[in-house]
């Protein structure tokens, strides 16, 4: 006889690899119900974008035929709820779970098509996300979307004007270059670049997310303190080229979110352009930048590598095209760019699992 005991014994041999806990003590199951031989039960990921999520549905349905019964009947429905792990007085940003800050030490590396597409890839899988542009001298992220004629609305709530972002593709997103023409130069100190920024965090109506991207601008100044100030990140990720030169300056974003009165945790490194592959070769590689240098520097700081992506001239023309490679079914790099979310989701669950929450960094 099948009983509801019996399956969550079965149930607790299965293991979240990435949380290394068994899914009954990390209450994952829900609705568990045995009727005769049939039994249905949810597990509920930490993520949508979870890369386990195939490997734990066929565990779960091994370890119930193995060890209860090979005759019952499985019903698994695997859904998801994205876990957060704040616990700052959440009076910015209040329905934000995770926000993660997407950075580089040195400009023309492409991280603002990571950004992009990263963002696109956790809402290709199921995630509420908004993106953030805080490149304020150099925003690129309207181009990219094909949003660079649209402008944001307002919204009056509870009596305060709140700047409501432009949606497109599913994610909700914010930029200098949505508010001004983009003929204009933005010709600003850092003062005036931080102040525009906070009013991103504070008059912008995101509402309720699962993640936040911040596309940073390259470096390490004004704007990434005023984002360590302002808002309790949750981590970032580092995105470098193969180059010597790249990989030297992207190690300066490393060590300025490990320095102590920042501490924002490092989720991994993205290596950009690793490779180039011609339309007309897919199945070529041809590594004209050197190979593996933010794979190297990963290994020598001990963070998760999340990847090689390639140097394809579609990336390049959706960018410009404002029809990003996660929107492209047919572009070679769309399924990279989707292993890229569920590579930085899972980090970011076992960030939330194993780490304390991000302190608002204050200075007197």
């Amino acid at each position: 006889m099948i009983t509801k005991e019996s399956v969550l014994d079965a149930l607790r041999n299965v293991d979240d690899p990435d949380l290394r806990k068994d899914i009954v003590t990390l209450g994952m199951v829900k609705d568990l119900s045995v009727e005769g031989n049939q039994v249905s039960f949810t597990v509920e990921l930490t993520t949508p974008a979870c890369p386990m999520k195939d490997m734990i549905e066929k565990a779960c349905l091994n370890a119930v035929r193995m060890m209860v019964s090979k005759d019952a009947e499985v019903h698994i429905n695997m859904t998801a709820r994205v876990v957060s792990n704040r616990r700052d007085r959440q009076d910015v940003l209040p329905g934000v779970k995770n926000i993660i800050a997407v950075a580089s030490g040195k400009g023309g590396v492409g991280k603002s098509t990571v950004s992009v597409n990263l963002a696109l890839g956790l809402a290709a899988q199921g995630a509420r996300v908004g993106l953030m542009d805080a490149d304020i001298y150099g925003p690129s992220i309207p181009i990219m979307l094909g949003i660079r004629d649209e402008r944001p609305k307002m919204a009056d709530v509870n009596g305060k004007g709140m700047i409501v972002p432009v949606e497109k593709f599913g994610i909700k997103t914010m930029s200098i270059g949505l508010l001004i023409d983009e003929k204009q130069a933005v010709i600003w100190r850092g003062p005036m670049a931080s102040s525009a920024l906070k009013q991103f965090v504070t008059d912008v109506l995101w509402g309720e997310l699962d993640y936040l991207i911040i596309d940073l601008p390259p470096g390490t100044g004004d704007v990434h303190l005023t984002i360590a100030q302002t808002i309790p990140v949750t981590g970032a990720v580092v995105v470098s080229t193969p180059q010597a030169v790249a990989a030297a300056d992207a190690r300066k974003a490393v060590m300025m979110f490990k320095q102590e009165h920042i501490n924002i945790p490092v989720l991994g490194v993205v290596e950009n352009m690793a490779y180039f592959t011609p339309a007309e070769l897919p199945e070529n590689k041809y590594y004209i930048f050197g190979k593996g240098g933010a794979a190297k520097m990963a290994d020598q700081f001990e963070l998760p590598f999340l990847g090689e992506l390639p140097l394809i001239q579609s990336i390049r023309e959706g960018g410009d095209m404002g029809i990003p490679a996660v929107i492209d079914e047919d572009s070679p790099a769309r399924a990279r760019f989707l292993e890229l979310a569920g590579q930085v989701a899972q980090q970011l669950a076992i960030r939330n699992a194993t780490m304390a929450p991000t302190q608002v960094l204050e200075i007197n």
